[in-house]
């Protein structure tokens, strides 16, 4: 039985990829299927409703089962190595579970989900978030989360609404997330940077820079950094809340890697100035679902009307059942369940990654070494054409991503993005040899002095 089962929902999605099927179309009645896989009709209805289940079919009452839209096989680096993706690694992703969710979220609130909800975002997950938040050291109330429909749109109305220092600059580090780079181009914001490397930031600049530059807010990635992997200390972290609050500066957090650090004793920049110098921003994009596009925004309660104001400007309100869904996954615990092995896996995968790094990589080729996270960074020799490296690597199937565009200034260092979130741990070791390969090639090529190199710290 099992073995027509799946013979049956094979054919179909074949049918629908080549095709012979298409959007709308009916299938063969139960008592064809049945005669042409030579099953009991039992067996095809199992597999008619599974394939609805997967809302590949769907069933008109009295009439049969029509092919809802052009199934596709998904499109993905699947068949190359993948350093460029950066959402979760979809062999872990939990759609059952979240299925399942959904499905009770429906049930549960009903009309509720499909109507306009509270701005701020449901009442009752904004209770389980301060739960879950708690495991991170954010401790705060309800009231001052509100959930956003990702984290880019959190960083995008921070950026453009006005802040109780009346100040108009915005400071980033140098590389950082090229969204929050997007967000500051497009919208003409003034901006400033300072250099990050994985030693750190420069805090005698840092100082003249909140002093003498009117600076409204220091955007940070404190853990887990994008693209570096860099990680502050605590002690860092306290250093930089203690110079915001004596220059009058506001601190955005943008920790949307946090359950990936290791370090149990690592406190978010919030814990030290929680009551309103710093505003919290966590995304459940990468170690959830992307599409699910959520997060939440912990803010000074002084400035929640105008966040407020300034995303339902946007988008009225995030969507109602993405929110239910993800409050009953919470509380079920399933997400606590799902992050251990999202835990394990990204571990595992960089320390793959960094082993082959130091293996296969010349020496006078540098990398960040995280500890942790989806990033790291690789610096190129001056000479080096980092659109045509990518061009060469593509054609081999082996695709990452240039990290100029995670500058805001022109970047004289070239450098490259690694992501190790979709990539097959046992692809890397081959991927980085054939970079490793072609960064060689192209040097031999230029005759190229690697002591001419300036090494990056």
């Amino acid at each position: 039985m099992t073995t027509k089962f799946r013979g049956i929902l094979e054919w179909v999605k074949q049918q629908i990829e080549e095709e012979k099927l298409k959007a709308g179309d009916k299938l063969p009645s139960i008592r064809l299927l049945a005669e042409q896989f030579q099953c009991s009709k039992n067996t095809v209805v199992k597999a008619l409703f599974e394939l609805e289940k997967q809302h590949i079919v769907y069933a008109k009452p009295k009439s049969g089962y029509y092919v809802v839209d052009d199934y596709q096989t998904p499109s993905t680096h699947e068949n190359g190595i993948d350093f460029l993706s950066a959402g979760p690694d979809q062999r872990i992703m939990p759609y059952e579970d979240f299925q399942h969710c959904i499905n009770q979220a429906i049930d549960h609130y009903k009309e509720q989900l499909f109507t306009y909800s509270e701005h701020q975002g449901l009442f009752s997950l904004r209770v389980e978030l301060v739960r879950y938040l708690r495991q991170l050291q954010v401790f705060t109330k309800p009231e001052r989360l509100v959930i956003t429909s990702g984290s880019q749109q959190a960083l995008h109305v921070l950026s453009n609404m006005p802040f109780p220092n009346g100040k108009k600059n915005i400071l980033i580090e140098q590389p950082t997330y090229f969204g929050m780079v997007d967000i500051l181009k497009l919208n003409h914001i003034p901006t400033l940077e300072i250099e990050l490397s994985m030693e750190g930031i420069d805090f005698e600049r840092l100082e003249n820079l909140f002093r003498a530059n009117d600076i409204k807010f220091f955007y940070i990635i404190p853990r887990c950094h994008n693209p570096l992997g860099h990680h502050y200390t605590n002690d860092e972290k306290k250093k930089i809340v203690a110079l915001a609050e004596k220059y009058d500066v506001y601190i955005v957090e943008d920790d949307y890697l946090a359950e990936l650090d290791p370090n149990t004793k690592a406190d978010p920049l919030f814990a030290y100035e929680p009551n309103g110098r710093v505003i919290y921003v966590k995304s459940f994009s990468k170690v959830f679902l992307p599409g699910l596009r959520i997060a939440t925004v912990v803010l000074p309660e002084k400035m929640i009307s105008s966040f407020v104001r300034y995303k339902f400007s946007t988008d009225f309100n995030t969507s109602p059942l993405s929110q239910g869904a993800l409050e009953i996954y919470l509380k079920s615990g399933m997400f606590q369940y799902h992050l251990e092995s999202v835990k394990e896996l990204y571990i595992k995968k960089m320390k793959t990654l960094l082993e082959a790094c130091s293996l296969y990589l010349p020496n006078y080729v540098q990398f960040t070494k995280p500890i942790s996270g989806f990033y790291l960074t690789i610096f190129l020799p001056s000479h080096i054409d980092v659109e045509k490296l990518i061009y060469l690597l593509h054609e081999k199937h082996i695709y990452l991503d240039n990290a100029s565009r995670m500058y805001l200034a022109e970047n004289k260092q070239k450098a490259i993005r690694l992501s190790i979130s979709q990539v097959n741990e046992n692809k890397i070791h081959f991927g980085i040899q054939q970079l490793a390969t072609f960064i060689i090639d192209m040097c031999e090529k230029k005759k190229y002095n690697p002591l001419s190199f300036k090494s990056y710290h």
